[in-house]
């Protein structure tokens, strides 16, 4: 994976910063349990195409700062540290990719500042408003959601046994190692659970101002978290153009599991 690690402060925080590439620029979010390294197939084949591409560890992540407590991974932050990012490195508009959480951060983003984005490649997470008026499949599929709540009970459970049901719980063998690695380094499994206890509202939230920018929508076929209906239905919430893409076979982990069908995509979306 090409590119070198900045130090970047932005309120009052440090995050590392992937910069890679000459070019465009095109900003890729990582979401739990991940960091920047999720994106290594894009990275090189974006740099490849001739594109700039800036990859955070969000706040709490890889090797970015984890301040304590739930009050500090609030949506709003976690949006304007992307957005002081961008600032320092004086980039006024970017090309945006997001996957889980990172898709929820992006979807954000693109709601409150159109200004700031070209265009939107939403990875596995559809709208937030479509998350939260899914169908029961998608309810179930994000029980989750309400374990994590238990806090103390949902670490302690998730360490259990060499982290066993963790392990049970990501069902990606590939992957599983590299996570557990970053999540057991003092206050990172408590840190990325804060991001669903900080914006819990947002899983019930469905008064969001349309996007209008280009967004194109992507769902694994085996994604156990998600149902494919909040991918599909986010078309309804973008007042632009719109775009929707499964890719079959991959889990949600799809930039991974798919990383050649991604790779296209997002190059001929990006272009």
């Amino acid at each position: 994976m090409q590119g070198t690690n900045r130090r970047v402060m932005v309120n009052g925080i440090g995050l590392n910063v992937v910069v890679a590439g000459q070019g465009p620029p095109v900003m890729l979010v990582h979401g739990f349990p991940d960091c920047h390294d999720v994106w290594r197939h894009q990275i090189s084949a974006l740099v490849a195409a001739g594109y700039q591409v800036i990859a955070p560890d969000t706040r709490g992540c890889g090797d970015s700062d984890a301040p304590p407590g739930s009050r500090n991974y609030r949506i709003d932050l976690l949006v304007g540290d992307l957005l002081a990012v961008l600032d320092q490195l004086g980039i006024a508009r970017v090309r945006l990719a997001g996957h889980d959480w990172g898709a929820a951060i992006a979807w954000h983003l693109c709601a409150h500042y159109p200004e700031r984005v070209d265009r939107y490649m939403a990875l596995s997470v559809g709208h937030p408003a479509a998350y939260a008026s899914a169908s029961l499949e998608q309810k179930l599929k994000g029980w989750y959601v309400v374990f994590i709540q238990l806090r103390g009970i949902a670490e302690w459970v998730a360490r259990l046994r060499n982290w066993r049901p963790f392990r049970a719980f990501v069902a990606f063998d590939d992957e599983a190692p590299r996570c557990i690695e970053r999540l057991s380094r003092p206050g990172r499994l408590t840190a990325g659970f804060n991001y669903y206890r900080a914006n819990v509202g947002l899983f019930f939230k469905r008064d969001w101002p349309p996007v209008r920018v280009p967004v194109m929508g992507v769902y694994g076929s085996r994604d156990r978290f998600l149902a494919e209906s909040q991918m599909v239905e986010s078309r309804r919430y973008v007042e632009a153009d719109w775009r929707y893409e499964r890719v079959e076979g991959a889990n949600h982990w799809l930039q991974l599991t798919a990383p050649e069908r991604v790779n296209a995509l997002m190059l001929e979306f990006m272009r």
